[in-house]
């Protein structure tokens, strides 16, 4: 897939072939780079719907999405960074970062948020963020979309004139988002709502 992940397709079972299609039964895997050992979890067979109307379809299951968090949680691709000069857009998560617009974030804006780091910084400083899943993103499989729910913690410090780092606090996130994927005008596009 990439530097921090790679996926195995093998067959299940030998292919059944019929009169008006072909029936593949791959079992897709998502290891990170390099580590194709010590999965936490169970692939579970399940079965796609009778339909004749497309030439092709494609279907897949928990397992793929769930060894695919897991390989970029094992990479730490879900720790982020973020300096300076951010974009932010309509929708955010923990590690989906929509561009909209560039916003500078200073210990200005969480001084008029919260009182404590306002005492603390009279001068402003830009901010660095530091994301962090602590624990593996679960994804679960709806009808109609899929839920995401993701663990983590967020540092926030100020960067002084001195280009070293103050923590001024850390907070716990827990996130629940639901993504919908549709085809509009031939490409596939996605809608995010945060559950809470």
């Amino acid at each position: 897939v990439d530097d921090l992940a790679e996926v195995d397709y093998s067959l299940n079972s030998l292919p059944a072939v019929f009169q008006p299609f072909i029936d593949l039964d791959l079992k897709g895997t998502v290891y990170p780079a390099g580590n194709y050992t010590g999965l936490p979890y169970v692939a579970a067979p399940f079965t796609i719907p009778d339909q004749s109307d497309s030439m092709l379809y494609l279907a897949f299951s928990e397992y793929f999405f769930q060894t695919y968090s897991f390989a970029y949680y094992t990479a730490g691709a879900f720790n982020i960074t973020i300096a300076e000069e951010v974009k932010f857009g309509k929708c955010f998560c923990l590690f989906f970062l929509q561009t909209c617009s560039y916003f500078n974030i200073s210990t200005e804006i969480f001084g008029s948020i919260i009182p404590e780091v306002a005492k603390y910084s009279v001068t402003p400083y830009p901010v660095m963020l530091k994301l962090m899943a602590t624990e593996i993103p679960i994804i679960s499989l709806e009808e109609d979309s899929f839920t995401v729910e993701i663990q983590g913690s967020m540092e926030v410090f100020a960067v002084l004139p001195d280009s070293t780092n103050q923590s001024l606090f850390t907070t716990n996130i827990a996130a629940n988002a639901s993504i919908a994927l549709n085809i509009f005008d031939q490409k596939l596009m996605g809608s995010l709502c945060l559950n809470r």
